[in-house]
């Protein structure tokens, strides 16, 4: 594994997406080695309440966590920073840390599709679908959002502390 990419997406009046940049691990090898590896994984560096299932084929984000989606099964044809933003082919050892407010959406996926993801610290989340009459308040709850104390996947010494301004 190596260090992750990094991406920004702008606000497009709908989806707010963030001022952080969104980050994707590649060859993750607790994502390779399946579900219960890439679960373990997140909770061992404080992200919590994992869930499996897919990535829903809408555009989405959430206003009050940031989110990791790691990819353990099949691949998808996903676009992250909402109906403008950028598309990106994920497959399994895939690891996308979302920064609050990144619109993201499942153009198509392979029928084994599954993603494991997690927030800090167990964050309740919403789901909003980008309604310019929410967005005012989609970006007062961003704003609102703590850093996370740890990267998902390199822990407290990992890269999103930097890279997201934490130190």
């Amino acid at each position: 594994m190596s260090g992750p990419e990094t991406h920004r997406f702008e606000d497009d009046g709908g989806i707010p997406n963030s001022p952080l940049p969104m980050l994707v691990y590649h060859d993750v090898e607790a994502a390779c080695d399946g579900a219960d590896s890439c679960t373990e994984l997140f909770a061992a560096n404080g992200w919590l309440g994992a869930w499996r299932d897919g990535i829903f084929s809408f555009h989405h984000f959430h206003s009050t966590a940031h989110e990791v989606l790691g990819i353990v099964c099949g691949s998808a044809l996903v676009t992250l920073g909402g109906p403008a933003g950028r598309q990106f082919q994920v497959r399994v050892g895939d690891v996308l840390v979302l920064p609050a407010g990144t619109g993201h959406c499942n153009l198509g996926s392979s029928a084994d599709l599954l993603v494991i993801g997690a927030y800090p610290d167990g964050m309740s989340w919403d789901i909003r679908r980008g309604d310019p009459a929410e967005h005012d308040e989609a970006v007062a709850n961003i704003r609102a959002v703590p850093l996370p104390e740890t990267d998902p996947v390199g822990g407290p010494e990992g890269p999103l502390a930097e890279l997201w301004g934490r130190r």
